[in-house]
């Protein structure tokens, strides 16, 4: 870029000396030969700037989306109550790009001040009266632009807050859109998401009006300003003071110094560069769950100890003030009304999220104070709809966990009932997920396959055989049964046959326990028996679109 700008010094200059050699009638090919090299250097310099750009543009918005990624899941599900997802996403594609043409717009800035300066020291050493002429007429265009700079950037954000969270609420709408389809409520789910519009249309008309009204005016003073010292130029030359040739490279060098104050498209872009980089630096700056000081876990069977936890969510309080003991090796059930805190007591055994009080403790030691690595592998979780991502079935079984043999895998996948139908696919194992039209049921067999399969000494299944039939749930369970040797198992219960299989039962009630009891001793409370009344119209049908899992 500097020698760029060099370049474009140097133009005006060789233009006039070889203007000056044709009216004095000198050999032009000095003049010509310097002509050409500084066009030549000129075009090298641009291409290599713009190249540059691009690449710096393209690398820093790739080390952006990485470290916003990897921050967002240091994060965890606390960032995702600041953060929607929607919102999330719009700053990874978007607002990391743009915040990866800052440095490139600003050096193109310096590059045009520098070049700008330039100008006026050549203007002064044409004719001192030119530079002065020039600099007489700055202050209005300064604070032209210092007045859009201020007024657009308070816009821009507006504007990409209103995107964001258009882009938030249209994700919400299609992870629930079977819900949304059978409540027949799709033109007020259209009418929440686009809620927003207006801040977006206002954002957006009165960042337009600026921009035109900066544009015209700059079309204005620019042209003034420009005339003032060609005007002084003209009269140097008919005072003798100024050649031609340099009257041609002083209207070139006035157009130069003037060339940052009408690029309003570049001022346009730098004000969205600061105002994505701004959005990133949010994110960045949130600060992650604090951790104490990293503990091994010593051997144990996954015992599970809350004490005094309470959780909120927004002014609720999702749990409050929870004391729960789970021994080693034991089952529990978790049961209660919806909304009670069952799935946010189940995220908290794995360090998914953390209480705003209390502490979660498994085999005495802090939950926050594992490694996550080792926290992975204590504690493995079911969910009612997991993630399957691309790959193969063995992949997706095996996901997290790239080291395990197909036969891990397949024996994995048979105590979670799925071996049958993965082997009538065409591949079998091997077969590509992207072919595979999956059930519900299909669904959480495979992710009951690959909670298996990565072993731990808790496991948690946040209702995850909701969508299977009441035979394949029976088999599930023996062969969960058989495998809780040596292991905690926390199952958020729905069904009354599936609390009726756990060792214990924790009845929670408005975010606190109400008992801790075997299946057989709480059926005899009534209040008890309701909570299963309550689910029983959510397990006749579909799968449930819970919002719970949001807790």
């Amino acid at each position: 870029m500097a020698l760029g700008a060099a370049s474009r010094l140097w133009f005006p200059a060789a233009l006039a000396t070889a203007v000056d050699a044709t009216l004095r009638g000198a050999v032009l090919g000095a003049a010509l030969a310097g002509l050409g090299a500084v066009l030549l250097i000129s075009t090298l310099a641009n291409l290599a700037a713009f190249l540059a750009g691009a690449c710096y543009a393209a690398l820093t918005g790739a080390w952006l989306r990485h470290r916003l990624f990897g921050h967002t899941l240091e994060l965890g599900l606390a960032g995702q109550r600041r953060f929607a997802a929607g919102d999330v996403l719009a700053r990874l594609v978007s607002d990391a790009a743009g915040a990866g043409q800052v440095l490139p717009a600003l050096v193109g800035i310096a590059v045009a001040v520098v070049s700008a300066a330039g100008a006026v020291v050549a203007l002064w050493l044409i004719d001192w009266s030119l530079a002065v002429a020039f600099l007489a007429g700055l202050p209005p265009m300064f604070m032209l632009v210092r007045v859009f700079m201020t007024r657009a950037s308070a816009l821009f954000v507006g504007y990409q807050r209103a995107q964001a969270a258009i882009a938030a609420r249209l994700v919400d709408a299609l992870a629930g859109m079977r819900t949304i389809a059978v409540s027949g409520t799709s033109k007020r789910e259209i009418d929440r998401i686009l809620v927003p519009l207006g801040e977006l249309d206002t954002c957006g008309r009165a960042l337009w009006g600026a921009q035109r009204r900066v544009s015209w005016q700059a079309g204005l003073l620019v042209p003034a300003l420009e005339l003032a010292v060609l005007a002084v130029a003209g009269m140097g030359v008919a005072a003798g003071r100024v050649t031609p040739g340099q009257l041609l490279a002083a209207a070139s060098y006035v157009r130069l110094a003037l060339g940052m104050f009408e690029k309003i498209d570049a001022l346009v872009g730098i004000v969205q560069a600061r105002a994505s980089a701004a959005r990133v630096a949010e994110v960045l700056a949130a600060a992650p769950p604090p951790r104490p000081a990293p503990r091994a876990l010593p051997a144990g069977l996954g015992a599970v100890e809350l004490r005094g936890v309470t959780v909120h969510a927004g002014d609720t309080r999702v749990l409050d003030q929870l004391d729960l003991r789970i021994p080693g090796g034991c089952g529990v059930a978790v049961v209660g009304h919806s909304g009670a805190g069952k799935t946010t007591l189940a995220l908290l055994v794995g360090g998914l999220i953390h209480p705003d009080q209390g502490d979660v403790w498994v085999d005495g030691v802090p939950v926050g104070a594992l490694p996550p690595a080792q926290l992975d592998s204590a504690v493995t979780y079911a969910f009612a709809r997991p993630l399957v991502l691309d790959g193969t079935v063995h992949d997706a079984i095996a996901f997290g966990r790239p080291a395990l043999s197909r036969a891990e895998v397949v024996q994995a996948a048979r105590a979670a009932q799925a071996d049958g139908f993965i082997r009538r696919l065409p591949a079998g194992y091997d077969t590509p997920l992207a072919q595979v039209p999956l059930s519900g049921g299909e669904a959480q067999r495979l992710g009951l396959a690959r909670a298996i399969a990565r072993g731990g000494r808790v496991l948690v299944l946040d209702d995850a055989t909701s969508s299977l039939d009441t035979a394949t749930e029976v088999q599930v369970a023996a062969a969960l049964n058989s495998l809780r040797a040596g292991r905690t198992t926390i199952v958020v219960a729905h069904r009354a046959a599936t609390a009726a299989r756990a060792d214990l039962v924790a009845w929670l009630e408005r975010g606190q326990l109400r008992k801790l009891a075997p299946h057989t001793r709480l059926w005899e409370d009534p209040g008890y028996r309701a909570v299963f009344a309550t689910a029983a119209p959510a397990q006749a049908g579909a799968p449930r679109e819970s919002r719970e899992s949001r807790a």
